[in-house]
């Protein structure tokens, strides 16, 4: 017999294993000896109250054992042979693309204008260090994409999109931990995520696909409205029967060269702001209601915070508790920040995005000359501000929070995890007023849901301008564009995911579509 059942316990039972199967057997009404194993299907935790209590979906195997056969085979093929499919990028979107396709028989070629995962390290250390930004290879491009040193956590809404479970799985597969197919807000962590990327690789490779690194693509040759070559940086041209354009949010001399191509775009609504950060010590006591260190068996804690301000969405993005900020910059000149975490989250800072939402048609009126890349131009101005505004290297314009809202300057500012260093900075007066002066306004608001979240010991340090895509490229229902044959936009980049998983789905859709097109 199988019993499916949603479980509670307080912490303090919850930290010793056996109680749960104590409890289960109670409240079954049965022995524990009848009961041959309790499968844990989803655990969360409810911090609601002082009396923290985990939260459990359990499936109880009452004298009888699980199958060992698994719920997902992925069966690869050798595809060496096989019709070509073209990927540009190898992000989720582009890697899950590529194993779909070697799933279904077709040979995946894959273009990445970056570096393997592990080559990407070099180049991260001289942003870090040398403040010196390598438009190819950064924390947004290369192998892996920009989730590959940027976190990795998994949570998507997209359930309606794909096989989530599947996704979860074959990341499993590829060697993430297993926790993540049972935690309410799965991560992997940003030190643990570049193996798993380099066995994807590895598995592309073994059955027969192509991946081709330093292999930045300049060009398209269109003939009546069909893409039929794609030209790369160095000058090769490679003729295509499918491309599937997997560049991610950051790649705008994609967007750029499909808008001197006339290539339909449109101009998608974003989100622009700040990062937040505060030691984690004052998020672990507002969110376990605890004076001191938090318990052992607790994770550091997160938050969730949104509040309407002046008709526009204020919400926190990204939220890295035990992470670090990060330098995302994709060029000189330009300041980016972006947050991460290690496996562990044990790092002593926590930081967030908090970002406004930029509706396209109604708040950039001032960039209308620029079409359908307003918004693109938009994130170029502020990101240059920031660069100018925090000394003109990749060191990042900061306020304490307090001074931020209050309209300040800072006489001086709290340790940071930011490795390239911050420069107290008037951002309150720098931001936009549509971005600035909501912003102040949330924090407020958020200091009144969450005690002790707005404090002179949080730095406000800017800016968050990379949440998602300011342009989108159009399909139709087929997930083709709605005018070029043969090019399949996809995930992030074309403006149709939010992250890790959902842009994984959107690989897989959009592979099944191309090759359903031939």
């Amino acid at each position: 017999m199988i019993k499916e059942l949603q479980f509670r316990l307080p912490l303090k039972d919850a930290k010793i294993p056996a109680v749960l199967k104590r409890k289960v057997a109670y409240y079954l009404s049965i022995s524990e000896k009848d009961i041959t194993e309790i499968v844990i299907l989803r655990k969360s935790i409810d911090a609601r109250k002082p009396k923290i209590v985990i939260n459990y979906k359990l499936k109880v195997y009452i004298k009888e054992k699980p199958s060992e056969k698994p719920n997902y085979i992925f069966n690869y093929k050798d595809v060496s042979k096989a019709k070509e499919i073209h990927i540009i990028g190898f992000g989720p979107a582009g890697m899950y693309a590529a194993l779909r396709c070697i799933e279904l028989g077709y040979k995946p070629i894959v273009l990445e204008r970056g570096k393997k995962v592990q080559e990407r390290r070099r180049d991260l250390k001289a942003i870090n260090q040398d403040h010196f930004v390598d438009a190819d290879s950064n924390y947004c491009f290369g192998e892996g994409g920009a989730g590959t040193y940027s976190d990795g956590k998994l949570y998507t809404r997209s359930l309606k999109r794909g096989d989530v479970r599947k996704i979860f799985e074959n990341l499993v597969y590829h060697g993430a931990t297993e926790q993540i197919l049972i935690d309410a807000h799965p991560h992997i962590g940003t030190n643990k995520l570049p193996k798993v990327v380099e066995n994807i690789r590895e598995t592309i490779l073994k059955f027969g696909g192509e991946i081709h690194f330093e292999s930045r693509v300049v060009d398209f040759v269109l003939k009546n409205d069909k893409i039929k070559a794609i030209q790369l940086k160095n000058g090769t041209e490679l003729p295509t029967n499918a491309v599937i354009l997997a560049t991610g949010h950051s790649a705008r001399d994609i967007y750029e060269l499909l808008h001197r191509k006339k290539i339909d775009l449109k101009a998608k609504s974003f989100a622009m702001g700040v990062r937040i950060e505060h030691p984690q010590q004052i998020i672990d006591s507002i969110q376990y209601h605890c004076s001191t260190e938090r318990d052992a068996f607790l994770p550091a804690a997160s938050y969730s915070l949104v509040q309407q301000i002046n008709g526009r969405g204020v919400y926190s993005f990204c939220m890295c508790p035990g992470g670090f900020i990060v330098p995302a910059a994709t060029a000189n000149q330009e300041i980016v920040v972006n947050g991460m975490s290690p496996s562990k989250r044990n790092n002593l800072f926590a930081n967030s995005g908090i970002v406004v939402e930029i509706n396209a048609e109604q708040d950039l009126k001032k960039y209308e000359q620029f079409g359908v890349l307003k918004g693109l131009q938009f994130q170029k101005d502020l990101e240059k501000l920031a660069w100018q505004a925090g000394g003109r290297t990749q060191t990042a314009p900061a306020q304490r929070l307090t001074d931020f809202v209050e309209g300040k300057l800072s006489n001086s500012l709290n340790p940071t995890s930011y490795q390239p260093g911050i420069k107290s900075a008037p951002l309150h007066s720098l931001l936009p007023k549509l971005i600035g002066s909501r912003l102040r306004k949330g924090f407020k608001a958020f200091g009144n849901k969450m005690n002790g979240f707005y404090t002179e010991q949080a730095n406000v340090i800017g800016v968050e301008s990379r949440t998602s895509s300011p342009v989108n490229i159009p399909r139709n229902e087929n997930l083709e564009h709605i005018r070029i044959k043969g090019l399949f936009p996809c995930g992030e980049g074309g403006g149709y995911a939010g992250g890790i998983i959902s842009a994984a789905m959107d690989g897989e859709r959009c592979a099944e579509a191309a090759i359903k097109s031939l």
